[in-house]
């Protein structure tokens, strides 16, 4: 099992794929970064509030670096 917490973006894609066996599709991908570049919404305000802003930014940073997104940054708002 990976750490609780990653700390790198090869064990937070070990962490996704292997340890919870999410596929990392670009649908699943651009749905995250949706929730997570939203700051009013309930579960980026979770997320915050466990993890920090700069955990989120990390990850939004890891999300945006997965081949095949159908979306680049430009296409959604500033977090």
């Amino acid at each position: 099992m990976s750490a609780i917490i990653p700390e790198t973006f090869e064990e937070w894609r070990h962490c996704i794929e292997h340890d919870c066996g999410i596929a990392l599709t670009a649908k699943f991908v651009e749905e995250r970064l949706a929730i997570l570049c939203e700051p009013r919404h309930e579960e980026t305000r979770r997320f915050v509030r466990h993890y920090g802003e700069a955990h989120r930014q990390r990850i939004v940073a890891w999300f945006e670096r997965i081949p095949g997104r159908a979306a680049g940054p430009a296409s959604r708002p500033p977090p």
